[in-house]
């Protein structure tokens, strides 16, 4: 719910049962190089497990590397992230992907998978780094040996935001979101903003780079999703956008490239309809221009509807990529708080609005933009207050002719619903019924403290979120919720430190 101006804008109930974190601290590879290996067991239910694996290494630089262990059991790896891996009977070999090989002396190196089994789940206890065993000593007689060791990724790349394969495609089957298989998938990952404002400020299109080695840098933090705010005027061209290469074709044949890019790299996109036209001055307004400079409280029906049929034609058959109708409704706002049955009723409905001088599109007249194309990606929709407010979301909820519906919540340390109560009472409802994507988190500090409160309640309740936000703006000095400090993904400190520590724990 951040107030953006130029720089600054504004899943599911899981099935897994944590077991509590069985990590086994592992000496490493001796002989060549030297090496300590956590292998933690994340958590655990009846047929499956989930895994994280950090190699520390303490001798040489590598620059590939290959990990070895055999299971003492029947435990098969499903799906890894930020490696690629072959399975032969019990033995497993992880390699490298191209932007990870690296490790420098005490540098580190970290892997996850999901896996299956039966009867234990017994912890390995033998590893081997490049062909060495683990002992956790060093040798220095053959430190060079190490550093000079290769490897080849395997040629059957699995799983997530670290691999080669594409992002999966995603539907909606009750509470989950799940792949074609049937897996049940989380959302998680960040923003990346700049496709809502710098077109319309006549300041280019992504304001930095949006190429393969930006997102090599997203997968280093094991990001799965990226959520892309857009803007509707420059999306459709209009004559109010700036001739500066950005408008109409040249706007959409970009973020198609962007988006097809993320996807074969393994990362699932939002776009999010973030800016909008129509003149605006009430209670929350970001500027009182009629142009799409700023957050609307409600999307308009002289250029919405429009703007979600020519995306939804543009990317139908692609159902790696979600749509978020609207970035942060607060017709409430504009009501000033006084009406809540007329607020929710103008979020579905739309029309003439209390407080709003341009005709609204409701949350169902877009999403029947988007079906009449036949296109049957998975459609996110938020609630009042910003989007804070889902109390009442699964009342007036549109209808889906798919079901591919889900429930999109923000959530910020200065919004009203900030606790682990009022989210079992009014988030968890919805997150029962329909998948909840946590579409922004954030704090107005450099902490992480509030966002890791969020994340927590997030992941024992299933729901994915995205992170406000990938853009090294320099916000976060003092206040802010910057991620990155540079393109090349150094974090922040505190808030992305935070943010990236915990999302190398998880797996989607």
């Amino acid at each position: 719910m951040i107030r953006r101006n130029a720089l600054v804008a504004a899943g599911a109930a899981g099935i897994l049962v944590a077991v509590g974190a069985l990590a086994v601290e592992l000496p490493a590879a001796a002989a060549s190089t030297g090496c300590s290996v956590n292998y933690t067991v994340a958590s655990q239910w009846n047929v499956g497990f989930s895994t994280n694996v950090t190699i520390t290494n303490l001798g040489s630089p590598l620059t590939a590397w290959t990990l070895k262990w055999s299971f003492g059991g029947n435990q098969q790896v499903t799906q890894l992230w930020n490696g690629s891996f072959t399975q032969s009977g019990a033995a497993v070999s992880v390699s490298n992907l191209s932007y990870n090989g690296a490790i420098a002396t005490n540098g580190t190196a970290a892997f996850g998978f999901n896996g299956s089994y039966s009867g234990t789940n017994a912890v390995p206890t033998a590893f081997t780094l490049n062909g060495t065993a683990c002992t956790g000593s060093v040798s220095s007689s053959s430190a060079s040996a190490s550093a000079s060791a290769s490897s080849s990724p395997s040629s059957s790349p699995s799983g997530g935001g670290g691999g080669t394969t594409p992002a999966p495609a995603l539907h909606v089957s009750g509470n989950h979101l799940v792949t074609a298989a049937g897996a049940t998938y989380r959302l998680l990952g960040v923003n990346r903003s700049s496709g809502e404002f710098a077109c319309i400020q006549g300041n280019g299109m992504w304001d930095g780079p949006a190429d393969q080695a930006t997102i090599d840098a997203m997968k280093t933090w094991n990001i799965h999703a990226v959520r892309i705010p857009l803007n509707e005027e420059c999306w459709l061209g209009t004559a109010d956008v700036p001739a500066a290469g950005t408008s109409g074709a040249a706007y959409q044949t970009a973020v198609k490239a962007y988006v097809n890019l993320l996807v074969a790299n393994g990362i699932n996109v939002i776009l999010d309809l973030h800016w909008t036209y129509g003149t605006y001055t009430g209670s929350g307004a970001g500027c009182s221009d009629v142009k799409a400079t700023c957050q609307k409280p409600m999307p308009d029906m002289q250029y919405s509807p429009t703007f979600w049929g020519q995306v939804a034609t543009a990317f139908k058959g692609n159902n790696a990529v979600l749509f978020d109708l609207f970035n942060e409704p607060y017709p409430d706002a504009a009501n000033g708080f006084a009406n809540a049955t007329e607020a929710w009723t103008c979020l579905r409905d739309g029309g003439t609005c209390t407080g709003i001088t341009y005709q609204v599109a409701g949350m169902q007249t877009l999403v029947n933009s988007v079906r009449a194309t036949g296109a049957t990606n998975v459609i996110m929709t938020g609630g009042l207050t910003w989007t804070n407010d889902l109390s009442q979301w699964l009342a007036y909820k549109p209808a889906d002719s798919t079901g591919n519906l889900m429930a999109s919540w923000h959530s910020y340390n200065f919004n009203g619903c900030v606790s682990t109560s009022c989210w079992d009472s009014t988030i968890g409802t919805v997150a029962a019924k329909v998948p909840v994507q946590a579409g922004e988190i954030g704090q107005n500090s450099c902490a992480h403290d509030y966002i890791d409160q969020v994340m927590a309640w997030a992941d024992t309740n299933g729901v994915g979120y995205t992170a406000w936000t990938w853009n090294p703006w320099g916000v976060c000095a003092s206040s802010g919720n910057d991620l990155i400090l540079d393109w090349n993904g150094t974090p922040t400190s505190t808030y992305g430190q935070g943010f990236q520590t915990h999302l190398l724990t998880q797996h989607p």
